[in-house]
């Protein structure tokens, strides 16, 4: 599990599980390699205390180690070569390959003994990979090398050069191990920036929280300790530490973190506040509601880490690709050597090693590997400081594809905050306030907006509550229980007909309430009529201009509400939204996004109710209201932490660039090797007379994998 946002919730790296950002399936205990890719495996679960990667540290020592004898060695061979041999000639063929070899030895053993593991592991395992290449060619550089060192007179003329000498390339399988090192940190140091979104929301949270014992001090505790019910001080400058609600004082909180807009909230008696957010001015008495794995900002980093182990559809074909390519590449090589040992010029086997060893390095699908994983990684987390949390790379693809948004009314267009405008009785039965005060304590049970908006009224009104009983939810209809003995319905006019009710002049007057944007809540006690509650939810101020940003990108918008034609009518027509499905029950959500994409429409649903669920889930992409309940967050693939429009037109450009940037990737990857084997094999040569060096092969695959993986951060800037 993601521990909370203390330290020392989280286990150390020995206990911790590992995976590979290229196969998500892999999973242990510990750091390591992947035994499909050979890659360095990364923590599931980043902690605020993590230190530098013991992976980066490792390489970056071997780097330095490697490139301190690589370098003079590479002067020594190429110098020597470009001058004609003079300190060859003059200390004798066998005594200057020796010195190479002293030199490459410790470059080729130890500097780059982790590729020979990890190749050789993929070998047994039957997973080649990039380490498969890698070991091979560098292994055949220098072991022919040695073996030329040794026993040069075991090699036939065909092995020779114009002066009878058997050419060695430790320079060669030195820099090429080098060069891949530099590549492996290169990468390494980009994948920790890719994740660095995670440690940022989890650096978010402070260490310790200022407590307020029964006796009224203050006590400075570790965040872990914590408990719900913990009053807690909150002075100006300091981070909220965990989720509550004010209990005394006013304050401006600024909630970016959340809504990724830098504009301080007030905050007064009875308002909600989220741990991570920065309190700007004022001080504050708060009460601990959801700590450590519970708060806001837990379930935001849990999210974002599932997103980026999950996998898009158009990851397919990379994977297909991957599948066949480490074996293609093998016999590409064999081919080359072939070719060149039967055709090509003196010293063929020479030349053919050369280029065999030029294909087996170049043709690194590494590349390919981290196209999609990257841009998933790093867009995750740019979406998830614009408060867009995406919990599936699959819903992030669809996105781009989807061209009719169905929004729920309530917490969505509205506020989700409804206000109680008015109670009316028929006289005949309880008075205004006794109706008020049964209403409000059936509502006590239910988790609806419109429930809370009539025990806020009750509370202003100052109304004394009491226990329901019997409490039964109608979706789309309204609810029933038993209040002090008193049989109580509130809903719509279909509830009290199936109650076989008669509603009398009730919705005569809910039609006049309604033609006015309000909902209606018609109420019976003891099997008779007995009044109406109004309720009014405000539009969001966002709303307007979102819904205009949303229809500029070319998506039809679909308003679904269980309100009546009226209400949902006044609403539409504020918005400026023309298609209204009013009336409409859970299960008729469903059907209407069914409907949808029966005549092929890719179809987004907006909800924050659980009545919105089963419709969330059936859409192509489900997008929760981070205001609404847990339910329908865990159904949809995406939450909106503010809650409101504007995030649906950030999500909807988070996925277009996203999908792009892995587009240009997956481009990148194949490009690369489809112009890369050719030339290393030798295709040039007939032409130019140019052969590729393995170690510009060696510098040509590092600089692949790093411009993937630089193209892919690009997106931590992407406008939303």
């Amino acid at each position: 599990m993601l521990g909370g946002m203390a330290p020392a919730s989280h286990p150390p790296a020995a206990t911790r599980l590992f995976t590979c950002p290229m196969h998500p399936e892999v999973r242990q205990a510990g750091p390591g390699a992947c035994p499909i890719c050979g890659m360095a495996l990364e923590p599931m679960e980043a902690a605020p205390d993590d230190k530098e990667d013991a992976e980066l540290l490792d390489m970056t020592r071997r780097l330095k180690a490697g490139a301190l004898l690589a370098g003079p060695l590479l002067l020594l061979a190429m110098g020597d070569m470009l001058m004609g041999h003079p300190l060859r000639h003059a200390v004798g063929a066998r005594l200057f390959n020796g010195l190479q070899l002293l030199l490459a030895t410790p470059v080729v053993l130890w500097c780059g003994w982790p590729f020979l593991v990890r190749g050789w592991a993929s070998v047994r395992s039957g997973h080649l990979n990039m380490f498969t290449l890698i070991a091979l060619g560098t292994g055949a550089a220098y072991g022919f090398s040695v073996a030329a060192t040794l026993s040069p007179a075991w090699f036939p003329d065909s092995f020779r050069d114009t002066h009878g000498q058997v050419e060695v390339y430790f320079e060669a399988a030195a820099v090429i191990t080098v060069l891949v090192l530099l590549g492996q940190v290169l990468e390494l140091r980009a994948r920790a920036r890719a994740g660095g979104a995670i440690r940022e929301l989890l650096d978010l949270a402070p260490r310790t929280a200022r407590r307020q014992s029964p006796s009224g001090a203050d006590e400075q505790v570790p965040l872990e300790e914590i408990r719900p019910g913990d009053r807690l001080q909150v002075r100006p400058g300091e981070k909220v530490p965990v989720d509550g609600v004010v209990l005394e004082g006013t304050s401006w909180v600024d909630e970016s973190m959340l809504t990724g807009e830098a504009r301080p909230v007030q905050k007064e008696r009875g308002d909600p506040v989220t741990g991570g957010t920065l309190n700007t001015s004022g001080g504050f008495l708060m009460e601990a509601q959801r700590v450590g794995d519970d708060t806001v900002l837990s379930a935001i980093v849990r999210m974002v880490t599932e997103a980026r182990r999950s996998r898009p559809p158009i990851q397919r074909l990379a994977d297909a690709v991957a599948g066949w390519f480490v074996p293609a590449v093998l016999l590409v090589a064999l081919v080359t050597f072939a070719a060149w040992a039967w055709a090509g010029p003196e010293p063929r086997m020479a030349h053919a090693l050369l280029s065999a060893v030029a294909v087996l390095i170049i043709a690194c699908p590494c590349a390919l590997g981290l196209a999609t994983p990257m841009s998933i990684m790093v867009g995750t987390g740019r979406g998830a400081r614009a408060g867009v949390l995406v919990r599936s790379a699959a819903a992030l693809e669809a996105m781009e594809k989807v061209d009719t948004l169905v929004v729920d009314k309530t917490g969505t267009l509205t506020l989700g905050r409804p206000r109680l405008e008015s109670v009316y009785s028929l006289g005949s039965g309880p008075r205004e306030g006794d109706l008020l005060r049964l209403a409000a304590s059936l509502e006590r049970a239910s988790e609806h907006p419109i429930a809370a908006a009539v025990l806020d009224g009750a509370r202003r009104r100052g109304l004394s509550l009491e226990q329901a009983s019997d409490f039964r939810a109608h979706p789309g209809r309204g609810v029933t229980g038993s209040v002090a003995g008193r049989r109580v319905a509130l809903g719509n006019a279909t509830l009290l007909s199936e109650l076989e009710i008669d509603p009398g002049p009730l919705p005569a007057r809910a039609e006049a309430l309604r033609a006015r944007g309000e909902t209606v809540i018609l109420a019976a006690v003891d099997g008779q009529a007995a009044g109406l509650l109004s309720v009014a939810d405000p539009v969001r101020r966002s709303a307007v201009p979102a819904l205009e940003a949303l229809r500029a990108q070319g998506l039809r918008i679909v308003m679904a509400t269980g309100d009546d034609a009226t209400t949902a009518a006044a609403v539409a027509e504020a918005l400026g939204i023309e298609e209204v499905e009013a009336g409409v029950l859970p299960e008729g959500k469903t059907d209407l996004v069914e409907r949808l994409q029966a005549q092929g429409r890719r179809v987004a649903m907006a909800g924050d109710g659980i009545n919105d669920s089963p419709a969330l889930a059936r859409a192509d992409v489900g997008i929760a209201m981070g205001t609404g309940t847990d339910v329908a967050m865990e159904t949809a693939g995406v939450t909106l932490v503010r809650g409101d429009l504007e995030g649906i037109a950030r999500l909807r450009r988070l996925s277009q660039g996203v999908l792009g940037n892995i587009r240009q990737n997956l481009l990148l990857a194949f490009l690369y090797n489809v112009l890369a084997l050719p030339v290393a094999a030798g295709a040039l040569y007939p032409f130019t007379g140019l052969l590729l060096s393995p170690m510009l092969a060696a510098a040509a695959m590092s600089f692949s994998s790093v411009s993937v993986i630089g193209n892919a951060l690009r997106l931590r800037r992407l406008p939303l």
